[in-house]
This record gives structure tokens, sequence and C-alpha cells, in this order.
């Protein structure tokens, strides 16, 4: 394990995903002693302008300050650089535009992990940046997959839930209603379930569906560590 590459995570976005990230990294690593986890450099900046804000006018573009946070990890020493948030991958190329180093992205990880799955339609929970940005919309699509999506009534729920999860609210009516949610995508058809949002593993998990829940969180955890050079745990 000499050889593993320092990752840096552009984080903040929000504060307790970030937390959740970090601490899926560490349990996912198959280490004997603490040597043998992976070199972490986390700038945790919730000062990013807001994604949704700036999706609807309200606000500057996040862009300039995603780019800086990334220039300023490869100054410190990252080998890559990854994002706990999947709407700011919108501005991916402004990212890479700022470094010299891989950057690997949470949509292209977690939708090649879903086509391996080989499902016909996908159910995609995901904040109203991403979907204006068609993310995963636009990735399903080039891997020849259906993307279902909410209704604006359990949408705008959507949101409501994401928000409180970034205010600390991780209770059962939250849990219940995020739950609610994926299984209207799999009454829709969905054969699986992408959780689009660095917040939704924090409530949801594989056993509150009837299908099967891709976590972008998770795939993002498994491909860091396998790129940066560690062991996952099996």
């Amino acid at each position: 394990m000499a050889d593993m590459k320092t990752v840096g995570v552009i984080g903040g976005l929000g504060p307790l995903a970030t937390l959740d990230f970090f601490e899926r990294v560490l349990r996912r690593t198959r280490a004997v002693r603490e040597q043998d986890h992976l070199r972490v450099i986390l700038d945790n900046n919730p000062k990013i302008p807001d994604r949704n804000a700036y999706a609807r006018g309200d606000g500057p573009s996040p862009g300039p300050a995603l780019a800086a946070c990334a220039k300023g990890l490869e100054v410190a020493g990252a080998n890559v650089i990854v994002m706990a948030c999947n709407t700011t991958h919108a501005w991916e190329g402004e990212i890479r535009a700022a470094i010299s180093v891989p950057f690997l992205s949470i949509i292209t990880e977690t939708v090649d992990a879903v086509a391996e799955l080989r499902p016909e339609a996908v159910g995609v929970l995901a904040v109203d940046a991403c979907l204006s940005a068609n993310l995963y919309q636009d990735a399903l699509k080039r891997a020849g997959l259906r993307c279902v999506l909410l209704n604006a009534d359990s949408q705008r729920t959507f949101m409501e839930l994401i928000y409180r999860i970034k205010s600390g609210d991780s209770g059962e009516t939250v849990k219940r209603s995020m739950a609610t949610l994926a299984r209207k995508l799999e009454a829709q058809g969905a054969e699986v379930i992408i959780a689009g949002c660095t917040e939704i593993p924090i409530v949801l998990t594989a056993d509150d569906i009837e299908g099967e829940l891709v976590s972008s969180t998770d795939v993002l955890v498994e491909r860091t560590i396998v790129f940066a050079g560690g062991e996952l745990k099996g």
C-alpha cells in the first residue's frame, strides 16, 4: 500500500453528507493498522454558493468556488479529486479545467454501477438543480436505460426532506417519507433506485425498498478507495 494516492475531497455540500462520505471511506477500507487507510485531504466548505438557489436564479454560480477548492486540494498534495455531492457535477468542466490530477465523477461511476445490474428502468431521487441539469437523465440515456422521476408534488416533498436532513433531522418521519418516495418510483416501473443526492443514504437503506438501491455515496466511496490504491473490505 506504499503507493496509495492522496484523495482530495470537495466537501461541505452539505457538511453532514461529507461526514457520512468520510466515515464510509473509513469503514469500507480494509485496514489492519491505521497506516493502511487512505490519506484524505478534506475541504469542508459550506460557503460554496447554493446550487439549487443558482438553478432558481437566486444566487451566484458555485463554479468558481468549486474550481478553487479543487485547485487548493491539488496544491495541498491531492493526487485525485472527488466531490461528495451530485448536483455540483454540473460544473465538472470548470473543476477539471482547474486541476491537472484525475477527477472521479460520482455521476459516471454511479451509472456504470447501475448498468452492471442490467435494469430496464431506473428511478432517480435527486434535487431540483441536479435534475434540471439532466446529469442522471443524460448519463442513463447514454447507457441505454430508461429514467423514472417523481411527479412535481412528490419532488417538492423530496426537496423538503433534503433540507430537513441538511438541518440535522434524520428521524423516523424523514426516513419513512423518503422510503415512500422511493417506493413511488418502484410503482412507476423502476427496478433500480439511484440515491442521487448524498443526503439520501443518511436516511434510506436497501431494506426500505423492494428492488435494488444504488447509493451514489457508496459507489463513490468504493471507486475512490480502489482508485487510490486501498483495499475494500469483503
